[in-house]
């Protein structure tokens, strides 16, 4: 069966290039534009992996990761924040709460997150 992941993204270009390329690499991709819908998605999904935005409408990033990592039930899910705010300060501060990676979009070409995405989930 098809590791899946959700990808929180608020940005409909890079949602569709990027959840694409994650099909075409076998990924079952789930798609939450804003962060109320990615926390609900997460859980009635249990995807294996989060890719998440911090800039979301609705729920920021940080307020999904906080939110995730209090809920037993998906709070093992591993989450990869990527975004474009580049500061230590923010990376430092999703990491604390929980994310296990911290990318930065404008540093990566799609098939780089591809391989980063197989790297985080074993495949």
């Amino acid at each position: 069966m098809a590791k899946k992941i959700l990808f929180a993204e608020d940005e409909p270009a890079l949602q569709r290039a990027l959840s694409e390329s994650l099909r075409e690499a076998g990924f079952a991709v789930v798609s939450a534009l804003d962060g109320e819908a990615a926390c609900a998605k997460v859980v009635e999904e249990k995807p294996d992996l989060i890719l998440l935005d911090l800039i979301l409408p609705k729920k920021d990033g940080f307020e999904v990761l906080r939110t995730l990592k209090n809920n037993p039930s998906v709070a093992d899910i591993p989450v990869i924040v990527l975004t474009n705010l580049e500061g230590t300060t923010e990376a430092a501060h999703a990491i604390e709460l929980g994310a296990v990676g911290y990318l930065i979009k404008t540093d990566y070409r799609l098939d780089e997150l591809v391989e980063k995405v197989k790297e985080a989930v074993g495949k």
